[in-house]
């Protein structure tokens, strides 16, 4: 997991080989302007979604991992608290292939760390993580990257 601020987003350009397409993209779009929905940079390789989810308490927060994707999220619109829990101490669930998730319910996060707009958290397939704990919506862009 990484947690910094977008203006420090080049300095981990070296940890993935798409990481540089991302900061491309971040340098050509207005993120906060973007209108909600998927965009395709490389195929199933990278892609960014822009979506409103709903906010949640941190018992409603549901722990994810994903096996082939990581994701960088980035919130818009209010702070963001994500759940953490390394994948290692995540109990075995059922993966979605077709979505490469899973979804581990009902159990809460050994730690949290909180974004506001500006901010960024990456999430690699060891990270189980919980999204969207606000106490509102919340508009904010995931990039889907392959790990």
């Amino acid at each position: 997991m990484i947690i910094d601020t977008l203006n420090n987003f080049e300095k981990y350009i070296s940890i993935n080989p798409l990481f540089e397409e991302v900061a491309k993209f971040m340098l050509e779009n207005d993120l906060a302007t973007l209108e909600e929905g998927k965009y395709e940079i490389k195929g199933k390789d990278l892609f960014v979604n822009v979506t409103t989810a709903k906010g949640r308490t941190k018992e409603e927060a549901v722990l994810e991992t994903h096996n082939v994707m990581l994701d960088i999220q980035i919130p818009l619109s209010c702070d963001e608290t994500f759940g953490y829990t390394p994948r290692e101490d995540l109990p075995e669930a059922e993966y979605n292939e077709a979505k490469d998730i899973t979804k581990i319910p009902g159990l809460a996060s050994q730690s949290y760390v909180t974004c506001r707009p500006g901010m960024f958290a990456v999430f690699f397939p060891q990270d189980g993580h919980a999204p969207c704990i606000a106490p509102q919506d919340i508009k904010k862009v995931i990039f889907k990257v392959k790990a």
